[in-house]
C-alpha cells in the first residue's frame, strides 16, 4: 500500500486544496470541487486539511490523499496535525499519508514526536507519515524518527526561516534537502509557477505540491490587482 502511493505520485504534481475558517472558499463541498478540477487537470493526488474535507474529497475524486488537520493550541506554535489525537483522526479516514509538523518546536501538551510516530506505527502500520519540515536539522530528525516522506512545507514559515523560499538562489535549500536524506522528498511551499514546479522534479524531488497558486483565488486575484493598481499609480 505504501509503495503504491509513492509509485503513483513519483514525478507528478499534487494539488493542495485547503481553505481555512474565515476564507471565502471555506467549505468541504467547495474543496471537493476544487479537487475535482485538479483531478481533471491531471493531479495524481490531493493534499487537504480537516476530516470533513478529506472525506468529501475522497468521495468526489477517489484520488490518494495527503491528509492533515490544522488545529491551534494555546501552549504550542505547532498547528499541522499537532497531537496524536489529530494524527489518529486523519489516519482513520483512510488517507494514504498523514502529514504533520516536524520543526523541532514544542508540541501541545508536551507530547513527544517520537512517541507519536511509535504509536502511529502500531495503530496504522500501512499509513505513510510525511514530515513537514523547515530546516535541514528537521529533515535529519524526521529521517531518524522513521518518517516515510520528507516535505519542505514549513521552510519560510517558522521563526528561523521566515521569509525564505525553496526557490531562492536557484533552489539551493532544496538541493541541500535532497542531499541530506535518502527518503523521498516532496517539494512544497511557495512553489508558485509551473516553471518552479518543473524545476523541483528536474532536481530530483519525488513529487511537488502546489496549493495557493492554483486553489486560492483570493491570493491569486490580489496579485493581479496589486500589479494593476501599481501601474495606474505610476
Amino acid at each position: 500500500m505504501k509503495n503504491d502511493f509513492l509509485k503513483k505520485v513519483q514525478g507528478h504534481l499534487i494539488v493542495s486544496c485547503q481553505a481555512l475558517a474565515g476564507e471565502p472558499l471555506h467549505s468541504s463541498f467547495i474543496m471537493s470541487r476544487m479537487a475535482r478540477a485538479a483531478k481533471q487537470a491531471g493531479s495524481v493526488a490531493i493534499r487537504c486539511n480537516s476530516i470533513v474535507d478529506i472525506q468529501a474529497i475522497q468521495d468526489e475524486t477517489h484520488l490518494p490523499i495527503i491528509g492533515l488537520n490544522k488545529v491551534d493550541y494555546d501552549d504550542s506554535p505547532v498547528y499541522i496535525t499537532p497531537t496524536m489525537k489529530e494524527m489518529r483522526a486523519v489516519a482513520s479516514t483512510g488517507a494514504e499519508v498523514v502529514a504533520c509538523d516536524v520543526t523541532g518546536q514544542k508540541r501541545p501538551h508536551d507530547e513527544k514526536l517520537a512517541d507519536i510516530v511509535d504509536q502511529m506505527r502500531q495503530e496504522f502500520p500501512d499509513t505513510l507519515l510525511m514530515a513537514d519540515t523547515a530546516t535541514i536539522e528537521n529533515v535529519q530528525e524526521a529521517e531518524q524518527l522513521g518518517f516515510d516522506v520528507i516535505g519542505t512545507t514549513m521552510h519560510g514559515y517558522t521563526p528561523d526561516t521566515d521569509g525564505m523560499n525553496v526557490a531562492d538562489n536557484d533552489f539551493q535549500y532544496l538541493k541541500e534537502v535532497l542531499a541530506a536524506t535518502s527518503k523521498p522528498v516532496i517539494a512544497e511551499g511557495k512553489v508558485d509557477t509551473p516553471e518552479k514546479a518543473s524545476r523541483c522534479i528536474e532536481l530530483g524531488c519525488h513529487a511537488v505540491v502546489v496549493g495557493g497558486a492554483i486553489t486560492r483565488p483570493l491570493e491569486i486575484a490580489g496579485k493581479f490587482i496589486k500589479a494593476v493598481n501599481n501601474t495606474v499609480k505610476a
